[in-house]
């Protein structure tokens, strides 16, 4: 296989180009649904706890799916797998553009995807393993998480400009147009790989491979690493639109763009910039740079230096990188799309419970307050996490990592 450093080198693969723009599409039309349900629950309810479910609560019923058919990521064919997802963003879409549904059938709608994709959230990590050589595979996540960035800026930009006009209504039937364009990428740009045979049930399958990797020593640091403390700072961000009402501008659009921009910059310099020996060092002070612009907040600081905060907190989820490429090294290739189904979810899940936990607390006292102490916890979760991190990092030797699939820290215990 090719040599992919570069992102002329990456970019030439074809089946790369069709699975970025795959993740373009998907995101702007995943920003312009969740910006357009999030106005209206808060319209209808003026609740902050459940606009910021209504934003980021869609995960926790992942939470099933992940502790029973998980590993359905890597015994169904990848392609087949990325499909699930985006069918039923589609089926939810167009049932969110019916006008006067209550704000309890939204949320039952909301439920639709997460439940559906709950098996297959691997998927799209299996597909890039199976394009790109192992040395490229951060800059190939860094690709794909710059496509995030951007689309979420775009699409939580032109989102808000939209509704200036435009219902929500609208905006749904324009992201239900974004999940038929992703399933016809999908399906015509990329061929299928085969999937891993089945060893006993899925079940017992899933709840073994899941039992393993939580119990490791080695591997459970890096997954509460990606989970926590990134959970608590997007529960900061859950609170921006009831930020907005406090300070008298409709400015969640805006903050949800910076943010977004941020994150981009900082997957910018993690994958192509910092050079891959030095990644792994940046993991410490990116992981402390991500909440601590939060901490500022409790000053209610006015719009212009609020986005500046969100933009420079936003580059520190840039640590999330090489905290997977750990993942890569220290499990085994067979449970692949197990192993980076179950970080997703887990983020996923975290950023859900970090939204839930701010909205809760919002509701007794200010949103900026509320986003300064969700910031302070993040960042004695991170401290509390240093320690265990070094059992999964590179061995002072100059070996790749302390814990190679097969090894020890695949094992529980």
């Amino acid at each position: 296989m090719v040599s992919v450093r570069t992102y002329s080198e990456i970019f030439a693969l074809r089946e790369f180009r069709v699975l970025f723009l795959v993740r373009c599409v998907t995101m702007a039309a995943i920003s312009v649904e969740s910006l357009a349900l999030a106005s209206v629950t808060y319209a209808a309810t003026g609740s902050p706890l459940l606009t910021a479910l209504s934003l980021f609560g869609g995960p926790l019923v992942t939470l099933l799916g992940s502790m029973t058919v998980l590993s359905v990521s890597d015994t169904m064919g990848p392609r087949r797998a990325s499909l699930v997802m985006p069918a039923a963003y589609l089926i939810a879409c167009l049932l969110q553009a019916l006008p006067g549904l209550p704000w309890g059938a939204r949320f039952a709608i909301l439920a639709i995807p997460y439940l559906a994709g709950s098996a297959t959230s691997g998927s799209t990590m299996r597909l890039l393993h199976a394009i790109v050589p192992p040395e490229g595979f951060v800059l190939g996540r860094a690709t794909l998480n710059l496509a995030v960035g951007v689309m979420q800026v775009v699409g939580y930009a032109a989102g808000g400009l939209l509704l200036l006009t435009f219902s929500p209504s609208t905006l749904f039937l324009l992201a239900a147009g974004g999940c038929a364009v992703v399933m016809a990428l999908l399906r015509l740009g990329l061929r299928e790989r085969p999937a891993q045979p089945k060893e006993g049930g899925v079940v017992a399958r899933t709840r073994e491979v899941n039992r393993r990797l939580l119990g490791s020593p080695v591997v459970r640091p890096v997954f509460l690493a990606l989970w926590v403390p990134n959970g608590l700072v997007v529960g900061c961000e859950a609170l921006f639109v009831p930020y907005g009402e406090e300070s008298g501008a409709a400015v969640a659009g805006l903050l949800f763009a910076v943010t977004a921009a941020g994150m981009l910059l900082g997957d910018v310099l993690m994958g192509r910039v910092v050079p891959p020996q030095h990644r792994d060092r940046l993991i410490l002070p990116m992981r402390f740079l991500l909440p601590v612009p939060y901490l500022a907040f409790a000053l209610a600081p006015p719009l212009p230096v609020a986005l500046v905060l969100g933009f420079v907190a936003s580059v520190g989820y840039c640590a999330s990188l090489p905290l997977q490429e750990r993942l890569v090294h220290a499990t085994d290739e067979r449970e692949r799309g197990q192993v980076f189904g179950l970080a997703s979810t887990g983020l996923m899940v975290g950023q859900a419970v970090g939204a839930a936990i701010g909205g809760a607390v919002a509701q007794l006292v200010a949103a900026h307050t509320t986003m300064a102490l969700l910031a302070a916890s993040s960042v004695l979760v991170s401290l509390a996490l240093s320690r265990p991190l070094r059992r999964s990092a590179p061995a002072a030797d100059g070996t790749p990592y302390g814990a190679a699939s097969g090894s020890p820290a695949a094992s529980s215990g």
